[in-house]
């Protein structure tokens, strides 16, 4: 028989032959002068995760051996057919060849074809082509590339789409080549494909939307909330009013329930299938990975039933030993619950699920770097305040420009609510310092955390929280490092005015173990802030109606759509996972987080304030006081603390992303004229501050769009949000919070007073009394392993992730000049990478690893080896919100 693959090919001849025709496309000859065109076509069939669906790949060579085939048609970019309203003229359809014969891999893996195209001459150069799909199943087309095309050489096609049957759509679906035009430089002959792509691309506003749409859409956030289950599970919608403005999410069309009519319905909890435009949905070794880690960490998550066997124990952490088992593998079920136990309330499959690849239970967890070399440093001074700089939330710590710190909250709503510290209890520990010398002399910080939680504190306090809101006032000092002075912690009293009360640092004695309950405190609202705004809300929530905007209004040949499409890549797909399981009532999000219920409406609060121009990274550090203009340094900043690694390393990612996209939007916009006459452009802006955003669509300070400079800044700050952003607020989260008393989520008892058994508690000599009472007023057992397993999936690189620099493909332009200037912008970021590792060297830099010897790496953009950031590293900027 000799080789393996020979009787495929033997029976593929005989169908062939059996149909009386050869499967490749025969060539018609009418007259002129033709000429053969070849082609590869490099596609991956329809997968479940990453094994090709076996059965629709029988089923495609049954439709194949039917004369069902998958065609292609070449459209002229040069020549017009006046007969068909000078659209481009269309070649003869061509099928892919030997899909009969040709073998494939049982993994979803790529897989080439031939093609050959019958193309008359005078036609000139192909610009884009039409394609039908007459198998039974979609397949996922990555590239088109054709060769020798006279005058021309290669032509490439950059696809990157799922294709559908034929039926599934009302029109041809058609890519083009490589080309990028201004709309007013489209050639005449594609200029009706480009317009008619993106009306197809916006649908048309109702229906539900299946999953081989491809129409973007927006909605409000109206999908949180399961009314149907009553008051306790209500949620208003966010967006589309002045009391809960939201950005806005993309449309499924799901229909409202029965019980709300202002609520959309949602899917079962086991059910991730959520519309989102299949583009935009993970791959399948991102789905794979996501579901393997997932169901190792945070399967239990989904299923009720776990939470009832846990709440029937006393659910606490005795020791921080206890705490240290999770990560030793010497964690057990509480009160002897076993697995068998757990078989009766959790579908059997689901269990052996929780197992990872590697044989791991779902609760043994990697070490978290805050405790690796040194398990007890997280509780210092030192690296309590050194996090505010390099920690996980680094975007909120400013300048205390006077004092006592003041508020912004209306007065006649809330009273006076300026701080009640007092200079004797703040300087007390300022190194001989007076406080008009430590404010004059830029040396005063401060954690504000009261405005943002006192209009809310009250309802969240009926709720099992029990907390409060906080202001932490630091000392810079003149080793670089910061030094907390004194926290404040306040509650609103029956009128909504603040009670508060103030802590300063002791080392022992009760003094000791109120102020490390005090800081544990500071950490709850950082925490809640950190996942509800400074992650969610200024990362995933604001980008999605940009992503929206940008695949409605800007056509796949658009310079500034090539631009920014990267830094879109997998959005869409995990803020809508978000939806389905973390953000919305009852999920992981309100289970784990201080907020509870009141999480969400928390954050439309928030982003009231929030201003787009101000998420420029200089905007926001001049905002913050932390840094002041400076025309003599390279980014015309002086940043206040100099070794302030967030700002450090993000000022040089920064100046490196404005230099690329400035060099880029040149070359296309030699004028400001061009701007303001680029139809596509406009509309994308205007949809998008108007409808995206639109609950902010009065706000002054949006760009105008007028001027090349707008346009650079813009298309700056969304890189700069998506990519680096993200990544320094994401990828920190299992090193610092994995531990999760270094950065609990809730607090469960307020602060013991004299005369209670904890105050008796915490002044005994006894540190077991001590730390008991710290565990039982932080997170509890089953939030925190809730909460730990959560980040430990979403702390993770995907192995298939892009980082900044980096490109899926090298053809994703013709453009000689840009595709230098991307060269040249991969080039200083990897300057910049062994820059940060430089710094991160320098024990000079104490903020740079802390006591707890943790080298600041979350904005090690990675481009140089990529590899190196696949995994839990803590290290790599992706290019995009894709986790």
């Amino acid at each position: 028989m000799g080789n393996g693959s020979s009787a495929p090919v033997m029976l593929g001849e005989a169908l062939e032959i059996f149909c009386g025709k050869k499967i490749n496309n025969p060539i018609d000859n009418n007259g002129g002068t033709n000429m053969k065109i070849k082609g590869t076509v490099v596609l991956m069939k329809k997968n479940i995760l990453d094994v090709t669906d076996m059965v629709a790949s029988f089923l495609d060579r049954v439709h194949e051996f039917l004369g069902k085939r998958v065609s292609l048609q070449l459209i002229s970019a040069v020549n017009s057919d006046p007969a068909n309203e000078k659209r481009g003229k269309i070649g003869k359809a061509a099928c892919l060849e030997k899909w009969i014969t040709r073998l494939t891999s049982v993994t979803a893996e790529d897989v080439s074809f031939g093609i050959t195209f019958d193309w008359e001459e005078a036609m000139g150069v192909p610009g884009a082509f039409l394609i039908k799909n007459h198998h039974h199943s979609q397949f996922y087309l990555k590239t088109v590339t054709l060769e020798d095309v006279p005058g021309h050489g290669q032509v490439h096609f950059i696809c990157n789409s799922w294709v559908y049957p034929a039926h599934r759509y009302e029109y041809d679906r058609v890519f083009f080549a490589n080309k990028t035009y201004l709309p007013c430089d489209t050639p005449e002959p594609l200029q009706h494909y480009r317009e008619q792509e993106l009306i197809n691309l916006r649908g048309n506003g109702s229906g539900m939307l299946k999953k081989w749409d491809r129409i973007y859409d927006y909605a409000y956030y109206n999908d949180l909330g399961m009314p149907a289950k009553g008051q306790k599970y209500a949620r208003p919608v966010l967006g589309g009013t002045r009391d809960y403005p939201y950005p806005r999410r993309g449309r499924t069309g799901r229909p409202p329930t029965r019980a709300d009519p202002k609520t959309e319905s949602r899917l079962q909890i086991l059910n991730i299938g959520i519309y989102v435009p299949r583009d935009e949905r993970f791959n399948q070794v991102k789905m794979s990975d996501f579901l393997a880690h997932a169901a190792k960490s945070i399967g239990p998550i989904l299923l009720p039933e776990i939470a009832a066997l846990f709440d029937k124990t006393i659910n606490e952490f005795d020791t921080f030993q206890d705490i240290m088992n999770l990560y030793e593998g010497r964690f057990k079920p509480p009160n002897g619950v076993r697995y068998s136990k757990l078989r009766e309330c959790i579908p059997w499959q689901i269990l052996k699920e929780l197992a990872h690849s590697d044989g791991e239970r779902f609760h043994n967890l990697p070490i978290p770097a805050v405790i690796k070399e040194d398990k007890s440093a997280w509780r210092t001074d030192e690296e309590f305040a050194r996090e505010m700089l390099a920690g996980v939330n680094p975007v909120v710590i400013r300048r205390l420009q006077e004092f006592p710190p003041a508020s912004k909250l209306d007065p006649q709503e809330y009273g006076d609510q300026t701080s009640s510290m007092t200079r004797e209890q703040v300087e007390k520990n300022m190194n001989g310092l007076t406080i008009d010398q430590a404010i004059e002399n830029n040396k005063l910080f401060i954690l504000d955390h009261h405005d943002a939680l006192m209009p809310y504190l009250k309802r969240i306090n009926t709720t099992a929280t029990k907390t409060y809101a906080s202001r932490t006032v630091l000392l810079l000092q003149d080793d670089g490092t910061l030094k907390p002075l004194a926290i404040e912690l306040s509650k609103p009293d029956d009128l909504h005015r603040a009670n508060s009360q103030v802590f300063t640092p002791a080392e022992d004695g009760i003094g000791g173990s109120l102020w490390e309950l005090a800081k544990a405190y500071v950490a709850v609202n950082d925490s809640g802030y950190h996942h509800l705004v400074s992650h969610w809300l200024n990362t995933h929530a604001v980008i999605e109606p940009f992503i929206i905007a940008a695949n409605r209004q800007l056509s796949v040949l658009h310079p500034i759509y090539k631009l920014l499409h990267p830094h879109f890549r997998d959005t869409m797909n995990i803020n809508a996972l978000a939806r389905h399981i973390l953000i919305n009532a009852g999920g992981v999000l309100e289970t784990t987080v201080f907020p509870a219920k009141y999480a969400m409406e928390m954050s439309s609060a928030i982003y009231k304030n929030w201003n787009f121009t101000e998420q420029a990274l200089p905007a926001d550090l001049l905002k913050r006081g932390v840094a002041v203009p400076d025309s003599s340094s390279n980014n015309g900043l002086k940043l206040l603390i100099e070794d302030y690694p967030f700002a450090v390393d993000g000022l040089e990612i920064w100046t490196a992303i404005e230099t690329w996209v400035g060099e880029y939007c040149s070359f296309y916009y030699s004028t400001d004229e061009l701007v303001q006459d680029d139809s596509e452009l406009q509309s994308w802006w205007r949809e998008l501050v108007h409808v995206g955003h639109g609950d902010k669509k009065d706000e002054p300070w949006w760009p105008e769009m007028q001027t090349r400079t707008e346009l650079i800044h813009t298309c700056t700050i969304i890189i700069w949000v998506a990519s680096a952003l993200h990544a320094a607020v994401n990828f920190g989260q299992y090193p610092y919070a994995g531990y999760l008393p270094n950065r609990p989520t809730v607090s469960r008892r307020f602060m013991p007073e004299p005369g209670t058994p904890e105050y008796a508690d915490l002044e005994s000599s006894d540190h077991e009394r001590r730390n008991l009472v710290f565990l039982k007023t932080i997170t509890a057992q089953f939030q925190t392993l809730l909460g730990v397993s959560l980040i430990e999936v979403l702390s993770r690189h995907s192995a298939d992730e892009i980082y900044l620099g980096s490109r899926d493909t090298p053809h994703w332009t013709t453009d000689t000049q840009p595709l230098e200037a991307f060269k040249m912008f991969n080039a200083r970021l990897v300057e910049i990478e062994n820059r940060i590792m430089d710094r991160n060297n320098d024990r000079r830099n104490r903020n740079r690893f802390g006591p707890v010897k943790v080298p600041y790496t979350l904005l090690y953009p990675s481009t140089s080896n990529p590899q190196k950031a696949t995994g839990l590293t803590g290290l790599g900027i992706p290019n995009s919100v894709s986790i």
